[in-house]
């Protein structure tokens, strides 16, 4: 029996009309996002499938959406292949996507994870809000000429360090606004393949973010958190955990340390993973996945 990862997405892969056709034309695909009205207060559905696209990218509503969507993914890969669930011998998520893993693997509720990313997706946009700051993909790079210049051009007490190791050749910097236009234009003038601005709120996954750990410990302390049936790989470290406590610290932890998801797939590999599903919108992790091991199979749920 082929062993099978679940993949699902994080903040980013959002756009509007997402799942839209998906939602119109299968009942039980609609019930996640009846379910996410109850919790959320109002209509989840109406901001993804007719935005605008400045509401469905703001931190407080995409983390929502998101995590929402790639649940709900999961009713398409039941209706296509019921016996699917049974090969599934892994899951991962990019940063807010590692939520959707671990309810999924059944190590939260519904419910409780969309709580929790609720309150994650409000704590992130404040603690942006508070200090003007970005993130900027180097493309073409590996992690260690992104170090060099990131030490080169960081000033004394400016926050401006590696967030995000993808795959390789993409590396995302975070920082203050200053730093991070500084390190595009210094990367680019020193050969980078491109350096892109990320449309986010702020610098995530970086110590500009610790304002948001305290709401975000607040908040998991209170919701019930158990053992995942099948793997979940932490952005954190990269290894799967199973005492619920030891979760939820990693989680927490999470919103400030770098994602090590080049890491987590390649230990996916390692383990014996061989064949992937990115559960929810869009192909950002195809891509990944396609630049650490091209021969990997990876299909989609959601193509907007």
């Amino acid at each position: 029996m082929t062993a099978i990862g679940f993949l699902f997405p994080g903040q980013g892969a959002q756009t509007v009309g997402m799942g839209q056709t998906v939602y119109e034309q299968m009942p039980a695909y609609r019930v996640w996002f009846d379910r996410a009205r109850d919790v959320l207060g109002y209509d989840l559905a109406e901001i993804c499938f007719n935005g605008p696209v400045e509401k469905l990218d703001s931190t407080v509503y995409s983390q929502p959406a998101l995590f929402v969507s790639s649940l709900a993914a999961l009713e398409i890969l039941k209706q296509q292949n019921p016996a699917i669930l049974d090969q599934v011998k892994a899951a991962a998520g990019l940063s807010l996507g590692e939520y959707s893993a671990i309810v999924f693997a059944e190590g939260m509720s519904f419910e409780d994870g969309l709580r929790v990313v609720q309150r994650r997706g409000q704590a992130m946009q404040a603690a942006a809000d508070a200090n003007p700051s970005g993130m900027v993909s180097i493309l073409g790079w590996e992690p260690e000429r992104v170090q060099a210049l990131v030490d080169e051009i960081r000033q004394p007490g400016e926050t401006l360090l590696i967030a995000n190791y993808l795959c390789p050749g993409n590396i995302v910097v975070s920082g203050s606004r200053e730093a991070c236009q500084r390190m595009a234009t210094a990367a680019e003038e020193a050969g980078a393949m491109k350096a892109i601005r990320l449309a986010v709120a702020g610098a995530f996954h970086s110590p500009l973010m610790q304002s948001a750990v305290e709401q975000l410990s607040e908040v998991l302390q209170q919701v019930e958190m158990r053992s995942p049936r099948v793997p979940v790989y932490s952005n954190v470290d990269a290894q799967t955990h199973s005492d619920p406590d030891e979760i939820r610290d990693l989680l927490i932890r999470q919103v400030c340390s770098p994602v090590l998801w080049h890491r987590s797939l390649e230990q996916m590999l390692a383990d014996g993973v061989i064949e992937y599903y990115e559960v929810g919108p869009g192909r950002v992790l195809r891509g990944l996945l396609k630049r650490i091991n091209r021969k990997t199979a990876c299909h989609g749920t959601i193509d907007p």
